[in-house]
């Protein structure tokens, strides 16, 4: 077999598997915003963001020791060292992105936030084929459901967005504030891709990758707060009536990182201009959590209501577009000619890339377990528990009943992912 044909077979069997880990990412990342909601009672910003970027670093170190252990991960970090740099930026990114989503929530709500910066979609696409080529020699048939389909989950992002401003609510003396928080959002966000990218068709494992990537985050989130809010920070640490909340915040970013981590697998195998729209159904779960448990639309009325429905359905219409666009031959040698010439710039080894880029290698070295990864493992418990012990329900007007339903589709979905990624790749 040639080594075009051997990389378009390749690269042809993991639609599938890209298009379940970025609709199994929405579910996982519209969740993760709901403990943002705390800043309804008080918190900081910059504290609540930073708390949870904690929890995000250590669910960051304990997922990846769980699934493959450090001896691997650190392995697979030696190799691709000169991609640890990409990694901390693409981190450092996302920390300032989530402090800006903070300020949205608590300047124009949940529901009307996520889809302002649901738009970096269209800003990965333009990445995407700027930078890696995607799109390129793919059939107009594609291109129109790529981009037309990313174009209805904007739009009906949008819908759902107006369908949340209603009777001058609370939020309005400060729209303009949270609009433009959540566009900047967008914008690095849409930008942090691109780090993303760069990785995967460098055959670098998305474990290893997420492992390096909340050294950036915990950094840059913890310097915006020391910098720019002194005195939350101090709270953060020393505050009796904040210690209870922060149970609830690690636990937001443990959820995201499990969003993430399928994130990061759908942008491997689908590229960013595919892989992110998917994810960005988080907005109808983000939506879910602010309607169902949060309340956000209990005073819409009709049309309202009605703007619900139409942009939950383009958004659901947007995605199949997207997950339909199955990529062709002549696109899947674009996406080979962007991986050579990573293989020529770091002197890499083509074959060895192409197997890890598609998680179908067999060569791959399998690691026995130190004990420290269990130590590991025991801390990042242990910080739960010990967390949870303290915790009390915060004063937040909450749907339990929703809320758990919500929690079982969360456990489903993860299942099925996590099922499917290892019977297909074994996490590769």
């Amino acid at each position: 077999m040639s080594e075009s044909s051997r990389s378009n077979a390749t690269f042809g069997s993991a639609h599938g598997l890209g298009v379940l880990c970025g609709l199994g990412a929405g579910v996982w990342l519209g969740a993760a915003e709901a403990p943002t909601k705390l800043v309804n009672t008080g918190l900081s910003p910059y504290a609540i963001s930073l708390c949870m970027v904690a929890g995000v670093f250590t669910a960051r170190w304990t997922v990846p020791t769980l699934l493959k252990g450090t001896r691997q991960v650190f392995a697979d970090l030696v190799e691709h060292r000169h991609l640890i740099p990409v990694a901390i930026i693409a981190g450092m990114l996302w920390a300032v992105a989530n402090t800006l989503t903070v300020f949205a929530i608590r300047d124009v709500g949940l529901a009307i936030a996520f889809p302002l910066w649901n738009t970096n979609s269209l800003i990965g696409i333009f990445w995407g084929r700027v930078l890696f080529g995607e799109l390129k020699g793919a059939s107009t048939r594609n291109v129109a459901k790529v981009v037309l389909g990313s174009l209805a989950i904007v739009g009906a992002a949008v819908m759902l967005g107006f369908s949340t401003i209603h009777g001058g609510g609370a939020h309005a003396s400060h729209a303009a504030g949270g609009v433009l928080a959540a566009v900047g959002a967008s914008l690095l966000w849409g930008t942090m891709y691109i780090p993303y990218r760069k990785a995967y068709i460098s055959g670098m494992n998305p474990l290893s990758f997420v492992t390096v990537f909340t050294i950036g985050e915990l950094g840059a989130v913890f310097t915006l707060a020391f910098v720019l809010d002194r005195q939350s920070t101090a709270e953060v640490f020393f505050s009796p009536a904040i210690r209870p909340m922060l149970f609830w915040l690690f636990l937001g970013g443990f959820v995201w990182v499990v969003g993430d981590i399928f994130q990061q697998y759908a942008t491997k195998y689908l590229g960013i201009g595919r892989g992110i729209p998917l994810s960005n159904t988080n907005q109808l779960w983000g939506l879910a959590w602010g309607a169902l448990v949060f309340g956000e639309l209990s005073r819409a009325d009709a049309a309202h209501r009605l703007l619900v429905v139409a942009g939950s359905i383009a958004m659901i219409l947007g995605a199949l577009a997207v997950s339909t666009a199955v990529a062709t031959e002549r696109e899947h040698t674009s996406t080979n000619d962007a991986l050579l010439r990573e293989c020529d710039r770091y002197e890499l080894d083509y074959t060895k890339v192409l197997s890890a880029y598609s998680g179908t290698s067999e060569n791959q070295r399998e690691f026995r377990r130190s004990w420290w990864d269990y130590l590991i493992l025991a801390c990042a418990l242990g910080v739960f528990v010990a967390l949870g012990v303290r915790a009390r329900m915060p004063q937040l007007a909450m749907d339990l009943t929703w809320t758990a339903l919500l929690g079982v589709l969360m456990v489903v979905t993860a299942t099925v992912c996590a099922w499917r990624l290892w019977k297909v790749t074994r996490f590769a």
